[in-house]
């Protein structure tokens, strides 16, 4: 059997990326693109793929949400325990995407990632939804497990042990991309897409446009 795709195809004209209209931060971009895809009702905007190797030398990939983005780099939070935390112990260089398919749009994100303080976690832990916290708690991430039930008494045993106010587990937490590389995305016509990379060179960021 084939799955074939051949003749799926799109033509990109929505919008154009003009590297010396940008400003000199890829950050003020970034926030500019995700207010818009945010105003523009897209599914899950601040979706992102998150990229890491680990110590094998072999890359996995998986989908988090982003939960800030300041000059410190872009945060996201997770069980340090599970494959990502084990790869981001072993080699702490990963990658982000952001795809706004609606906006023809993606930005990718490249750097190095580093825990976030104990009191940044606690912060943000307490705002979650009560099932949130009791989930950060009753999954053993990325581990195997014999069915769902075990997750569901898992669950059970951590509200009866915590009840409303579950604290944060030592093992789930913040973690922060230091952005080295960003890189935006617009797509064009006849494939001549526009890419503009911003590269941190001594501190400072150098704009550049690459090919499609």
């Amino acid at each position: 059997m084939r799955v074939d795709l051949r003749n799926l195809r799109k033509s990109y004209e929505r919008d154009e990326l003009d590297e010396a209209a940008l400003p000199g931060t890829p950050l003020a971009v970034f926030e500019k693109w995700m207010n818009e895809a945010i105003a523009a009702n897209v599914s899950e905007p601040t979706a992102m793929t998150l990229a890491t190797v680990g110590a094998n030398g072999y890359p996995s990939t998986r989908v988090l949400l982003l939960k800030s983005a300041d000059a410190r780099g872009l945060t996201f939070f997770t069980n340090y325990q599970g494959r990502k935390g084990r790869e981001l112990a072993a080699n702490p260089h990963a990658a982000m995407q952001f795809h706004w398919v609606d906006l023809e749009r993606v930005v990718r994100i490249e750097g190095l990632v580093e825990k976030i303080p104990e009191a940044e976690s606690d912060e943000y832990f307490v705002t979650r939804p009560l099932d949130s916290r009791i989930g950060a708690w009753a999954s053993p991430q990325s581990d195997v497990i014999s069915s769902r039930a075990v997750l569901v008494a898992n669950a059970a045993k951590v509200s009866a042990t915590h009840g409303l106010n579950p604290p944060r587990p030592p093992h789930w937490g913040g973690y922060r991309l230091v952005p080295e590389i960003w890189e935006f995305w617009q797509g064009r016509k006849s494939r001549l897409h526009d890419r503009v990379r911003y590269r941190l060179v001594d501190g400072e960021w150098l704009k550049e446009r690459l090919a499609p």
